[in-house]
């Protein structure tokens, strides 16, 4: 601009209105930009989600609770709906079913329930005399591999392992005292199938298969002398103390020498798990693994409480020896191989935990355990 122009009577105008018009421009793309933030990037989803926990139980509390913290977790776009055992699916088969056809999007079951379809989830839940400390399972999934692994095998039946939750040890609750694996022999007791049973077998136990809800009142009724089923907490809460008076144990420091780290997990339909967001992919399973430790560690401070209303019930606590754990694992290892070898799936994850059994950090096989095993 000159001189001149800056003394011409226009002088001013234009960068006036200029001004103006820039400023309208600046207003329109703010409050464009302000409805687009107000406009989510997508619409949200709803998944619903059974547990296989009893409405009403810690358990059932704590995946409620979770469930319901999801939408804020991820700012509206994703919703749980959450729903206990039956409520949908009347059975384990049903909830399967149902998550693999998307009437549910996912289920929150004990990874072990799939051992008749998926003979690799045995190895993705503690076996009888297996890895026994939760960290140890965690590093298998989280740092050796396994959860990958999992993840493949799950993707074959139209699934999406998210994840393990840890849980608790299960226990045995008896009519009669046990205080060795021999007190065992000519016993009828309610224990998980597949590996669990067959090795109980070994030691002269009857074993029969009852859904959760059916263990009382056939402790009630006698026609089983004791009960494994899940920690203190829960059944303390399901009333197992009426109907029993014995608690067993395995060594000091090991709750159970069958199922001592009782893995339950999210599994979600493919389908739905591919709908979402990578974003929202990567929250979910954070929440998992954030939700796996506070779900541990909750129950674990329940059965320490339980364990005082037990005794002053008078309930008696009895435990197996280092001995009994030892003969236990000496008539497990040759099931471990029976079921490992069921399918390659099983044979994968069984051979990346004899490994990881087997190395110095852990120690609890050597090579002539498996002398002759294949």
């Amino acid at each position: 601009m000159s001189n001149d122009d800056l003394y011409s009577p226009t002088a001013g105008k234009r960068p006036r209105r200029a001004f103006l018009k820039s400023v309208a421009l600046a207003g329109a793309a703010v409050a464009g930009t302000s409805m687009m933030a107000a406009t989510p990037a997508q619409a949200a989803q709803t998944w619903k989600i059974q547990s296989v926990w009893d409405a009403g139980t810690v358990g059932y509390r704590l995946f409620e609770e979770w469930c319901n913290e999801m939408e804020e977790k991820t700012n509206g776009e994703l919703i749980f709906k959450p729903f206990p055992a039956k409520s949908v699916a009347a059975d384990n088969n049903a909830l399967f079913d149902a998550v693999r056809n998307g009437v549910l999007q996912g289920m929150n079951p004990f990874t072990l329930y799939w051992s008749g379809k998926i003979p690799a989830s045995v190895f993705l839940s503690s076996y009888p005399a297996g890895p026994d400390q939760p960290h140890q399972w965690d590093t298998m999934f989280y740092s050796m591999g396994m959860l990958e692994k999992t993840r493949e095998i799950y993707k074959k039946f139209g699934l999406f392992y998210v994840g393990p939750i840890q849980h608790d040890a299960n226990i045995i609750h008896s009519k009669k005292p046990v205080n060795s694996l021999d007190d065992l022999e000519g016993m009828k007791i309610r224990v998980p199938g597949g590996m669990v049973a067959e090795v109980f077998q070994q030691f002269g136990v009857s074993t029969v298969s009852l859904p959760g809800s059916d263990i009382f009142p056939a402790l009630e009724k006698g026609t089983i002398d004791a009960a494994d089923y899940v920690g203190p907490a829960v059944n303390w809460e399901l009333g197992f103390s009426q109907v029993t008076d014995y608690i067993l144990f395995g060594p000091p420091g090991v709750m159970s020498i069958y199922q001592p780290v009782d893995l339950m997990d999210l599994t979600v339909n493919m389908r739905a798990w591919n709908n979402l967001d990578p974003k929202l992919q990567k929250i979910v399973e954070e929440q998992v693994r954030n939700y796996s430790q506070r779900h541990y560690l909750t129950i674990q401070k329940r059965n320490v409480e339980a364990m005082e209303k037990f005794k002053e019930a008078g309930d008696t606590v009895s435990r197996l020896s280092q001995d009994d754990l030892m003969r236990f694992r000496k008539a497990a290892i040759p099931i471990w191989y029976k079921w490992a070898n069921k399918d390659e799936d099983a044979r994968a994850i069984f051979d990346m935990q004899l490994e990881y059994m087997m190395n110095d950090t852990v120690g609890y096989i050597s090579e002539e355990d498996i002398e002759g095993m294949e």
